[in-house]
């Protein structure tokens, strides 16, 4: 047994040892594993095991599988931290320990039984990368072996097991109607004497901001519970006024969008708390609407919000579906359709430390950097232009956005991805043209000067047309790395060249059977060309 865990066990190996006599091996309390779910409102698991009448203990384990992993930043270690911080604080308030601990889950746990003996492990059920399914396999097996029973409950509407496309609507619809869970109340029963453990620091976790030299992270948002409901009622009472218009605008987006998503990727707030409380947003304004009340937003606006959010478990759902399209394309044909070259990297590193030559992009790529947000039309850009541009396979750069982005949630962000760089095999390939993009949504060039300071002396015509640029004003930026018509014209040929092929035009119909979205009852199929399997284009749903 020991044997078969020792690699997700880290510093140690499962040891069955007697549970040590006396008072203190008879509370038998029940342990709440908090992942992706840092809050006590809406936490079926939490409200299950305090209505047990038994003691609780809350676990977080800094796990070396996920914070040594090559999709997590600093960022996302200080949003953790910042929110264990309220977490610890909001369970003490009801007689919980938070019980912190740093090394492996199956470590954690084995210590918790050996000293306590566990009556039962509650958690959220996690759809996360191959390291966290093979850490869970190994969990359930050391809970069959121990007698420990675990009751994992669905914190989304992403369905474990066999999965009926058709009926999944409905599914996602009986979730999220369901009465949301309070915070519970103060238990009665005391908790086991136990170390707690001290919240670590950044430099223990070994995490570092993955950012060119000289690039700040200055995020605008701060951690935790009551942040998140914070940010949901200045978005439903007053910043969403005008989201379905500015929501696009890298000038708007940042006040017009709701800013919910690190909050939802970290389980600050639950999608079903965020889905009714935008409701019962739009009941509220209708009605004021009716009385003709000058602060009732327009129907559009929250409407335009609340269809958005009906995306963030379809794409969750095809992860969970289909582990294995974080190794591979949904469309296994375009596995091999991008060849990488010493070129590519070299793209690659350009388009990282924004130095394309397309001002549009590279003010784009330094707000994320700085932000860890940006809205979607803009991260759907700078995954189109490193795609079709610059010809880079999706999974050369998807692990190092993934570090940029703080709502970073991997079950949206491979899909989402891949989507984007046209290996789904049934979604319009979206080839945005960067010029195009800054023209239409920074007409004035302000976005690109605000973070592009070595241009704050272009005219706006020159920021949408480098190339007219000479002289020493040209030697501070570099040239455009490619020309993007016919970048784009040699994406669309190989695309074009493959998607006629029969192995293609097969695959294609297998990913639409398993993974396309249903607008009625029964399945769709495709008969000609390969057709969207959804009109959702963003990488972001906020």
């Amino acid at each position: 047994m020991a044997e078969e865990m020792g690699p997700l066990l880290g510093r140690g190996t499962i040891l069955q040892r007697p549970l040590p006599s006396g008072a203190e091996s008879e509370v038998n309390p029940r342990v709440v594993w908090f992942k992706r779910d840092l809050r006590i409102r809406d936490h079926a698991p939490l409200s299950e095991a305090c209505a047990s009448g038994e003691s609780v203990i809350g676990l977080y384990v800094f796990e070396d599988l996920l914070f040594q992993h090559h999709d997590m930043d600093a960022q996302h270690g200080e949003w953790i931290l910042g929110s264990l911080k309220e977490l610890k604080e909001s369970l003490a308030e009801r007689n919980i320990p938070l019980v912190v601990r740093m090394g492996s889950v199956l470590e954690a746990l084995e210590e918790l039984n050996n000293a306590h003996g566990v009556s039962r492990l509650h958690s959220h059920q996690e759809t996360g990368l191959h390291h966290t399914f093979e850490r869970d396999k190994a969990v359930k097996q050391w809970c069959l072996v121990q007698g420990v029973p675990w009751n994992e409950i669905p914190q989304q509407a992403v369905v474990r097991g066999p999965l009926d496309r058709d009926r999944w609507h409905h599914q996602w619809s009986q979730l999220m109607n369901q009465t949301l869970i309070p915070a519970p109340e103060p238990l009665t029963v005391p908790p086991p004497e136990i170390e707690r453990g001290d919240l670590p620091s950044i430099e223990a976790l070994g995490l570092t901001h993955d950012l060119p030299a000289g690039v700040p992270r200055r995020s605008p948002l701060n951690p935790g519970e009551r942040e998140a409901f914070g940010v949901l009622h200045s978005f439903l009472t007053q910043r969403g006024r005008a989201y379905h218009r500015e929501m696009s605008s890298p000038l708007t987006a940042a006040d017009s969008c709701s800013r919910l998503s690190p909050y939802l990727a970290w389980g600050n707030i639950s999608i079903r708390t965020v889905i009714q409380h935008t409701r019962m947003a739009i009941e509220t304004h209708k009605a004021a609407k009716k009385e003709k009340d000058p602060q009732a937003f327009p129907a559009r606006a929250l409407r335009a919000f609340e269809s958005r959010l009906h995306w963030h478990c379809h794409f969750i759902q095809k992860l969970e579906t289909e582990p294995e399209i974080e190794f591979h394309c949904f469309h296994r044909p375009s596995d091999t359709i991008r060849e990488t070259t010493g070129e590519t990297h070299v793209r690659l590193e350009a388009w990282k430390n924004a130095q394309t030559g397309f001002p549009y992009v590279d003010a784009c790529m330094r707000a994320l950097q700085t932000w860890g947000w940006i809205n979607f039309r803009m991260r759907a850009m700078l995954v189109s232009f490193a795609s079709y541009d610059l010809w880079i396979d999706w999974r050369l750069f998807h692990p190092w956005l993934a570090r940029q982005f703080l709502d970073y949630e991997p079950g949206i962000h491979i899909p989402q991805i891949q989507m984007q760089s046209g290996v789904t095999g049934i979604n319009t390939l979206r080839m945005y043209n960067p010029l195009k993009q800054g023209e239409d949504h920074d007409p004035e060039g302000i976005f690109m000067r605000d973070w592009l300071p070595e241009l704050k002396d272009w005219t706006t015509e020159e920021l949408h047309a480098p190339w007219k640029v000479t002289g020493e004003r040209r030697n501070r930026y570099p040239e455009m790395i490619v020309d993007h018509k016919e970048a784009v014209a040699e994406a669309r040929r190989k695309f074009s060249e493959l998607r006629r092929t029969p192995e293609s035009r097969n695959a294609a119909d297998a990913v639409q059977l398993k993974h396309g979205s249903r607008v009625s009852g029964s399945s769709r199929r495709r008969t000609a060309k390969p057709k969207p399997a959804a009109r959702q284009t963003e990488l972001n749903f906020k």
